[in-house]
């Protein structure tokens, strides 16, 4: 799949435990709250830039806030999912 990627968030578990509403995480990122209500419902994917300021926002690691969909695959047709840490099988 080159291009695009499904992508699944923990943004608003994560924000919600932070005991964060929408507008307040708007605010910490430079970005307006319907930035955050579309990125939550799936139907914005941020950029590079705004992912690693959401993360840093919420003290979390980017990887904690989006995740690959199941099922998605790389280039060796290996899933993603099932790459153990470090990158390497």
């Amino acid at each position: 799949m080159k291009g695009t990627h499904e992508l699944t968030n923990s943004v608003r578990k994560l924000r919600r435990a932070a005991d964060m509403t929408q507008e307040d995480l708007a605010d910490r990122a430079g970005v307006s709250r319907q930035t955050i209500l579309a990125i939550e419902k799936g139907n914005y994917t941020p950029s590079v830039g705004l992912a690693l300021m959401l993360a840093a926002v919420l003290k979390v690691r980017v990887e904690d806030l989006f995740q690959l969909s199941p099922g998605q695959l790389n280039e060796g047709g290996q899933s993603l999912t099932q790459i153990p840490e470090g990158g390497t099988s």
